[in-house]
Order: C-alpha cells, then structure tokens, then sequence
C-alpha cells in the first residue's frame, strides 16, 4: 500500500508542477515545445505503468459484492472516453489540452463545440466507468483520485485560458464551446462534424482491441470476463 501511495502522489505532481504556467514556460524555453512534450509524455508514461504496477500489488481489500451490471458500465462508456480523448489530442485547442501548439488566434477544433475539454471529460469517463467493475479500496483511491484530478483540471486551464488569452478572447471561444458536453446541443450539421470520421474509427479500432485481449494483455483483467 505504501509504494501505491507514493506513486499516486508522484503521478498527481507531475501533473501539477511542469504544466503549471511559470513551470512549463522556462522547460519550454530551455527544451523548446517538442522536447517538453516528449519529455513530459514519457515521464507521464512511466508514473503511470508504475501506479498500476503498484495499484495491482497493493493489498486488496474489497468494499462491494461483483455484479454482472457493473461489468457493462465501462464496455459502454469507454467508446465515448477513448473518442474524447483521440480527438482533443489531434485538434488544436487554445481552451485545453492538445498535442498540437495553439496560441490566441488558433481557432478550437471540431470537437470543442462537443465541450471545450475534451481530454479531461475522456479521463473523467474513464475513471469513473472503473469504479463500478472493481469495487475495493485501492481501485477506489486511484480512480477516484484520477477523476478529481480531471474534473478540478477543467477550472483550472478555465482559469489559465482566461488569463492567457484575455477576457474577451475567452468569452468569445467559450462561447461556441461548452464546458459540459453537448450542452447545448451542436446545430445541424455541426454534430457529424464535431464528431469527426476519424477519431471516430481510430476510437473503434482501439476500443475494439482493448474489449477483445488488449486489456488483458496490458493490465491483466478481462473485461468480457463476466460475460
């Protein structure tokens, strides 16, 4: 439990000290944008094979019975997060976050008239269709952890767009893309082009092979296991 502790606190830090603003500009500044990325992708990658290394040697103590239901709560929520997250990562969003460069006068992408944080609400999705299906202690407190770390995420690059780009600036983007998901709803037309082909079908392919041995293979679990 002790190594699980203090690898969900490694992983909370490193993803609250190098995007903090100040933090993040000098590394740019000294690595240049596509060093930092890659830099801070690897380092993200390697606290997170070790949380989950250490989340699955952790002592289990279960906190609720297994049910079939709660099997089929991430198969059916994990398309939209998988979605969420390939098409905020593609398209440039000065609003969130995005793997390609941004700055006031970079137009949100598509899928910011879905909601303006599209990454977030997909680690979100993620972390909370987890929960149900695992049903102990550490599960708990790393899923959880997960989800409140999304979901404060959200206000806080609320509140770092606001001062980037400018009052007006962000009243003017934030306008046309919502916090909350397709609230409101896109106008005709703007949903399929919100939704996008391609994240569309890359969401599929990986979806279909998590469900169908990915899962196993990574992590070990079988999410077709009740079924």
């Amino acid at each position: 439990m002790t190594e699980f502790l203090l690898a969900l606190c490694a992983f909370l830090l490193a993803h609250a000290i190098p995007p903090a603003p100040p933090v993040k500009a000098r590394l740019v500044g000294l690595l240049g944008r596509p060093a930092y990325l890659l830099l801070y992708s690897v380092l993200s990658l390697a606290l997170s094979v070790w949380l989950v290394s250490a989340a699955m040697r952790a002592p289990y103590f279960p906190l609720w019975a297994p049910a079939q239901w709660q099997a089929v709560v991430p198969i059916v929520i994990m398309p939209i997060a998988v979605w969420l997250v390939i098409a905020g990562l593609a398209e440039g969003n000065p609003l969130s976050v995005s793997i390609r460069s941004a700055d006031a006068t970079t137009e949100p992408g598509p899928i910011a008239s879905v909601t303006r944080h599209p990454v977030l609400w997909g680690f979100l999705l993620w972390a909370i269709a987890h929960i149900p299906p695992t049903g102990h202690i550490v599960a708990l407190i790393l899923f959880g952890g997960m989800a409140v770390l999304a979901l404060s995420g959200m206000f806080v690059l609320d509140r770092r767009a606001r001062r980037r780009l400018g009052e007006d600036r962000w009243a003017v983007l934030a306008a046309t893309a919502p916090l909350v998901p397709f609230a409101p709803v896109p106008a005709k037309g703007g949903i399929r082009r919100a939704v996008g082909t391609w994240p569309v079908a890359a969401a599929i392919l990986i979806y279909l092979w998590l469900l169908l041995g990915g899962h196993r293979w990574l992590l070990g679990p079988d999410p077709l296991a009740w079924f």
